[in-house]
């Protein structure tokens, strides 16, 4: 994650400013709204929070801004995850350890992240996406890359990512849509699963690597 150097007296004056206050209810707000399974538009925060349309716009200039915003304060500790360990499988374990019941918590929120995400993908397909800044999501990339960085030097970069890549698929909020929604498996059951193929993936690719 990549995080743009900020000046500390001015971060320190705005953290305490009337500006970061207003940004503060309007995330706040945002917050709510999508814990109940809504994907706010700007226009609906600024109601919502009781601020014009035009303040709004100064702290989120778009959907996608205000989303991201939200979702990064849903994931709140799990983007300062750190482990360490040079064990990959340990920290692979850790990671779902920290993260899911985080995610779990914050569900609603991911989805409806999710479902602006697949509504712009529609939009885009049918040619009526207008030059409203698009939702990416990404941050799982860079967190399943760290969780298994002791393994950097020992698989080849194509056996990197493709570890990186399989244990996406255990991990996150596809994890509980599949064994959650889908199987109807209790939260628990959802991270033993998880936990298990977690492991499973990670011995293999040491395995294939000979070492």
């Amino acid at each position: 994650m990549q995080v743009s150097p900020v000046d500390d007296s001015l971060e320190q004056t705005e953290l305490r400013g009337p500006r970061a206050r207003t940004r503060k209810l309007m995330l706040d707000t945002a917050i709510a709204l999508m814990q109940k399974g809504q994907t706010p538009s700007i226009s609906d925060v600024a109601e919502a929070a009781q601020v014009s349309r035009a303040t709004a716009y100064r702290y989120f200039p778009s959907q996608a801004a205000l989303v991201h915003a939200v979702v990064d304060a849903g994931l709140g500790p799990i983007l300062e995850w750190h482990s360490d360990s040079n064990d990959a499988e340990v920290r692979v374990q850790d990671l779902l350890k920290t993260s899911m019941p985080r995610i779990l918590e914050f569900e609603a929120t991911f989805k409806a992240a999710l479902k602006l995400s697949l509504e712009q993908w529609a939009e885009r397909q049918a040619g009526t996406f207008g030059d409203e800044p698009p939702f990416k999501r990404g941050h799982r990339v860079e967190m399943l890359q760290k969780a298994i960085a002791p393994l950097k030097h020992t698989l080849t970069e194509f056996q990197f990512q493709r570890l990186a890549k399989s244990l996406s698929l255990v991990y996150g909020l596809e994890l509980l849509l599949v064994l959650k929604d889908m199987w109807g498996l209790e939260f628990e059951e959802t991270q033993d699963i998880a936990a298990w193929t977690a492991g499973a993936l990670v011995r293999t690719a040491i395995a294939e690597a000979g070492v």
